[in-house]
């Protein structure tokens, strides 16, 4: 058999699989969402086809009342464990530590995915503390990242990855509830702020700090 007829043989066994089973087969080893054009390509189906039976499993699984479920996360799909279970997988995975986010680390990453982009002194002026330790943090564990320099005072503005999207089962950032209720005064406080502070280093080591909550990392 030649090079050529192995590889089309090759291609006739992927397309005959089942569709379902092998898109199960195929997430179960992804390691970040996997997007519906990639896994037509792999399973050489058409990308409708993968995009219904993707779906359809999703259903499947909520309606069997599954430990886990399918879901469309920052533009591609992934098994999570469902959220009624979040529990007994902790209680596995961390074996009694503890690995959540400080409060700190979570006012910070919230301003920044409320204010993106924004820069740090922004983000201190709307905590109202200096910030430093738990951007860097936030950086460091890929939540938040770069996204350029403002134009007027060339501090930095920082924005959330596509890992903080997949960490928090969220499509995209239209999917934040809705939080201007809740910030009145947000503008204003942030009009007060003095952005000619120079941004970090994040491979600078830690500055001392008297509010204890920033330094704290997760």
């Amino acid at each position: 058999m030649s090079e050529q007829s192995h590889e089309e043989g090759q291609a006739t066994g992927v397309a005959r699989l089942d569709l379902k089973p092998a898109l199960e087969a195929v997430l179960m080893v992804v390691d970040e969402p996997a997007t519906e054009e990639h896994l037509a390509k792999v399973l050489q189906r058409p990308r409708r086809a993968v995009a219904d039976a993707l779906r359809e499993l999703a259903d499947e699984y909520t309606v069997q009342r599954r430990g886990f479920d399918l879901r469309l996360v920052a533009g591609g799909w992934r098994f999570y464990t469902r959220a009624e279970y979040a529990e007994a997988v902790e209680g596995f995975v961390l074996d009694g530590q503890h690995a959540r986010l400080t409060q700190a680390a979570l006012e910070t990453l919230a301003v920044v995915a409320y204010r993106q982009p924004v820069s740090r002194s922004r983000v201190s002026a709307v905590r109202g503390v200096n910030c430093d330790g738990v951007m860097r943090t936030l950086l460091q564990r890929g939540l938040v990242e770069e996204a350029g320099a403002e134009p007027e005072t060339g501090a930095i503005l920082y924005r959330t990855t596509n890992y903080f999207l997949e960490r928090m089962g969220l499509r995209g950032l239209d999917e934040l509830p809705e939080l201007a209720p809740f910030l009145p005064e947000a503008d204003a406080i942030e009009a007060e702020t003095l952005e000619g502070v120079p941004s970090f280093d994040p491979d600078a080591p830690d500055t001392p700090d008297t509010h204890a909550d920033d330094k704290t990392e997760f």
